[in-house]
């Protein structure tokens, strides 16, 4: 499943086709279950007027053991089927959730634009759960009309005004259950995007928990989130009552349906057309039905909340790229090599900046905006709006992203630890604990917090990096970047949570690490510019100036309010 223009439709379209197969064998198992099922009531009117009103044990000896078989039969063609329509339902919303995981992860990104990691968790999870659902839906639908026509067929064959009532009346509830399943649709739709907001703020909050404790601001996050909360809770009781009415109204409608089949049923056994036996099948097929009707109502219902999720995850997978074009594949031996032109985005306005290859390029900016877009940039998260980003002389808009950043690794100040040890926060998956892991780790004084930890480096650091503290969080994640040894490293801030000690001991370590490589330090710290072979101030949007931290904190007063103030 792509990123194209997806609607809803398509979504389930694409679902109910990825696992047909198994709807199939599910729908096949169903129908001869629904025809044993219709059978019973059939057989039992059988027994009544050929064993017990003829007074014939061998006949009923006989009959009971054809119903015994006929039970063995219907545990089993249940249990297989079921089993392949569940199967399929998880399948199709396992499918459903890579389709979003990949959407989301996809180097030309867009997918979180306006969305909380939150709100695309909910429909990787419960939307995906409930479109998969409608595979089981789907099949159990045939399993009713396959109910339904037998138990048809077999009131035709005991009395027509039956079998008539039957064919006529169910396409009429059918009819009027799709719309009474209308309104669920709508609630159902509005219930996913309150209760995805309610989860997208409970997952900011909990990834800032720490800062909100910093800043004493707990009580206004716990309010922030009831308020949340409480119109997801509303959104939620609205879809469950329109569920109720729904639910509700069909099984009223059947009920009258079934009492009227079995009036009419009772009328012709008085008048004589009908037997004993057959009065009992009619009355037996009749709450026979009661069942595959109940399910169509859930069905209908399921659809109608399918629907609704199928609409949420098209706008995931159809959502525009952030950034377009690009697939040719970064060159083998990347000099590293950086050049800005003209680069107008957010904050910078037709920057122009050179980037040597092998050398430590300090970048001091007087607005932070400019920081931000200069790395999205870098990283090509977005694209300039005007002017180009080259690397070794070929625009970023050439390459293919995903290369790209293994060719060019953007650090941010604020990136993610993941749930797990410290060492496997560091050490790529494909790569073994080495030598340049253990220097990785003493450049960025992170070889300190190791030995702080009880177990080294195997010690979890728990989700988001929550048991280390703020300073330790970054050294790890300065680890991580000079331990991926990309050919271009760009780090943003990597020090504002250590002690000026440790952080001219990482200045140094960071040096000395990627010596001869490409390396641009986004910061004002003076320890880090201190150490870089060039430093470029980016003022007002543009380059201010350029030279060595010493000549520029001695020279320019601009440079000396944004580094040393």
């Amino acid at each position: 499943m792509g990123s194209g223009e997806l609607s809803g439709r398509d979504v389930l379209a694409s679902s109910v086709k990825g696992q047909r197969r198994r709807v199939a064998l599910g729908a096949a198992l169903g129908c001869v279950h629904q025809l044993g099922e219709a059978l019973v009531p059939v057989l039992i009117g059988v027994v009544v007027d050929q064993a017990v009103a003829g007074r014939d044990a061998g006949r009923l000896v006989l009959w009971l053991a054809v119903l015994a078989v006929l039970y063995v039969c219907l545990s089993w063609s249940f249990r297989l089927g079921a089993r392949a329509g569940e199967r399929g339902a998880e399948e199709a919303a396992h499918e459903l959730r890579l389709a979003v995981v990949r959407r989301v992860l996809d180097p030309r990104g867009g997918a979180e634009a306006d969305r909380l990691s939150g709100e695309l968790a909910n429909v990787a999870t419960e939307d995906a759960k409930r479109v998969g659902a409608v595979n089981m839906a789907l099949m159990s639908g045939i399993w009713a009309v396959a109910g339904i026509t037998v138990s048809a067929v077999a009131l035709l064959l005991t009395s027509v005004p039956l079998g008539l009532i039957v064919l006529l009346g169910t396409p009429v509830l059918l009819w009027l259950g799709h719309l009474l399943s209308k309104p669920l649709e709508r609630r159902s739709e509005a219930e996913q995007d309150r209760a995805a907001g309610a989860a997208g703020v409970a997952a900011d909050l909990v990834a800032g928990l720490r800062v909100l404790k910093g800043l004493g601001a707990q009580r206004a996050a716990v309010e922030r989130y009831r308020r949340t909360s409480q119109v997801s809770l509303a959104a939620t009781l609205r879809a469950a009552r329109a569920e109720s009415w729904q639910t509700g109204l069909v099984l009223a409608l059947t009920g009258g349906f079934i009492a009227l089949i079995a009036w009419v049923g009772g009328r012709l056994a008085l008048d004589g057309s009908l037997t004993l036996g057959q009065l009992v099948s009619a009355v037996g097929l009749a709450l026979f039905l009661l069942g595959p009707l109940e399910t169509f109502a859930w069905v209908n219902a399921e659809l109608a909340q399918g629907r609704a999720s199928a609409a949420r995850i098209a706008q995931v997978l159809s959502a525009g790229s952030a950034v377009t074009g690009g697939d040719e594949p970064v060159p083998d031996a990347v000099r590293g090599e950086l050049r800005l032109r003209g680069v107008r985005l957010g904050g910078l306005d037709g920057v122009d900046l050179d980037v040597p290859a092998g050398r430590l390029t300090g970048i001091a900016v007087t607005d932070p905006a400019c920081a931000e877009a200069l790395l999205s940039c870098l990283g090509r998260e977005a694209d300039p709006e005007a002017g180009s980003v080259e690397l070794d002389g070929v625009p970023l808009t050439r390459l293919d992203p995903a290369r790209l950043r293994a060719a060019v690794l953007v650090a941010a100040h604020d990136a993610a630890l993941f749930d797990g040890s410290l060492a496997e926060n560091v050490v790529p998956a494909d790569a073994a604990d080495d030598a340049l892991t253990a220097r990785a780790l003493a450049a960025a004084d992170a070889d300190e917090v190791v030995r702080s930890l009880p177990q080294g480096a195997a010690t979890g650091v728990g989700e988001g990096g929550r048991s280390l503290s703020g300073g330790q969080r970054q050294r790890v994640l300065l680890a991580r970047a000079l331990r991926a040894g990309p050919p271009v490293l760009v780090v943003h801030d990597p020090t504002t949570a250590v002690d000026a000690v440790t952080e001219a001991r990482i200045a140094e370590g960071l040096r000395e690490f990627r010596q001869g490589r490409t390396t641009v330090v986004v910061t004002n710290s003076p320890a880090l510019l201190s150490v870089t072979d060039r430093v470029v101030l980016l003022d007002c949007g543009r380059v201010g100036a350029e030279g060595t931290h010493a000549e520029l904190a001695r020279t320019h007063e601009t440079y000396r309010t944004a580094v040393l103030a």
